[in-house]
């Protein structure tokens, strides 16, 4: 390695950072100077003793990610190899389950390179980069996936833009290019994907064992909500899980047709679904009109989101939009609540689950709760990068 940049970290950020916390937050240096995107820097303490080595990296709140805690190793292409070479092994029980053909090979900090995931579809693979820091290293992953993996292709997500948003590209990389959608398979459930259409794929990985506990314990019999819908993953896995009928809101007008492709590739018949393109907030207020209730009701939103004329954060508005969830769900019914904003852990959570049944004078019971799945890894040190956080809830009164 050549040009290693040294930055001092501040004394009270040291203690977590020698504990494993692996994010070198902003505040955690005053170093003046300007890096480079990708860069190596050495961490070291007010003593001049090591603490790690990482990369300079924008991304949210952090400068970089600590890739080791050993003085002497080098970041080079047997490091990367070493990480992915690891992190396939850890999953090996996934290549080998013929019911789930879609999961998480690598997930950033959890398996020692923050800033980057890599997700696996019956083949395909695709490479998420949160920060250019991280996507200097590209051809290093690359090689790694090259020399341990088999792949149909390899599809690239670059995630920093502005703000952290999508940049929109064509996301081939190598391999064969796929005739998307192709079908992959969750606890038997189908899923049309296409990794080659904007930031989305059709599905989010995480809400695995979410979805399998409404197909396989909730959703029988139920007359289901599916709020902020995005491609109707949950209404499927209630309708194959006996519900009998589900409604997917979401204010994308995207929704509509990629949700009535998600329900095709399970031989349901999504004309006997409800599939609304509006704002979820004004869909409450339209039920509540049309005395609409629900026996089974999802609540995924985004941890913000804007309207022309609202914005919304989790994490001050999630009691409110409890509230208006509670109004319609029938006595006895299930309130899926949901939320991956990594700001706040599962105890503030269920905070804001007990002040919205506080304010609407609702008795209520939690029955469940769900993290990421397996695949997943994170370092449950730190509730942070444990960001999914799920709790049924049952609405006594």
């Amino acid at each position: 390695m050549t040009n290693i940049r040294t930055l001092r970290i501040d004394p009270k950020y040291v203690p977590e950072l020698k504990r494993g916390y692996s994010l070198i937050l902003k505040d955690a240096t005053q170093h003046k100077e300007p890096l480079e995107e990708g860069e190596i820097i050495r961490l070291v303490d007010q003593h001049n003793r090591y603490i790690g080595t990482g990369y300079y990296g924008l991304q949210n709140k952090g400068i970089g990610w600590i890739l080791t805690t050993k003085e002497h190793e080098q970041i080079d292409q047997s490091f990367f190899n070493k990480k992915i070479k690891i992190a396939l092994s850890h999953r090996e029980e996934f290549f080998h389950n013929g019911e789930t053909t879609a999961f998480r090979i690598f997930n950033s900090e959890g398996d020692g390179i923050g800033g980057l995931t890599i997700d696996y579809f019956d083949g395909y693979y695709m490479a998420s980069w949160y920060s250019e820091g991280i996507y200097s290293f590209k051809e290093y992953i690359y090689n790694a996936l090259n020399e341990f993996v088999d792949y149909k292709a390899i599809y690239e997500k670059k995630r920093f833009d502005t703000k952290g948003q999508y940049v929109d590209q064509d996301d081939f990389v190598m391999g064969t290019a796929g005739d998307f959608p192709i079908i992959v398979k969750e606890n038997g459930m189908n899923f049309a994907i296409n990794l080659n259409d904007g930031a989305m794929t059709g599905i989010f990985l995480d809400q695995r064992d979410v979805r399998r506990a409404i197909r396989d314990r909730y959703a029988k019999g139920t007359n289901m909500l599916n709020t902020f819908s995005y491609t109707g993953a949950f209404s499927v896995a209630a309708a194959l899980g006996g519900a009998r009928k589900t409604t997917s809101v979401d204010l994308a007008k995207r929704s509509l047709a990629k949700t009535i492709e998600q329900f095709s590739v399970n031989g349901i018949d999504f004309e006997a679904q409800d599939i609304k393109v509006m704002d979820v907030f004004h869909y409450f207020k339209y039920a509540i009109r049309h005395e609409l209730k629900f026996d089974l009701v999802v609540l995924d939103p985004p941890s913000f989101a804007r309207t022309k004329k609202m914005t919304f954060s989790t994490a001050k508005d999630y009691p409110k939009l409890l509230a208006d969830a509670i109004a319609i769900t029938e006595k006895n019914g299930i309130i899926v609540a949901s939320t991956n904003n990594a700001s706040f852990g599962m105890k503030k959570f269920k905070s804001f689950i007990e002040q919205a049944f506080k304010e609407t004078n609702t008795k209520y019971k939690m029955i469940d709760q769900y993290g990421l799945p397996k695949d997943f890894r994170a370092n449950r040190d730190f509730p942070e990068f444990n960001y999914l956080k799920v709790v049924f809830i049952k609405k006594l009164s």
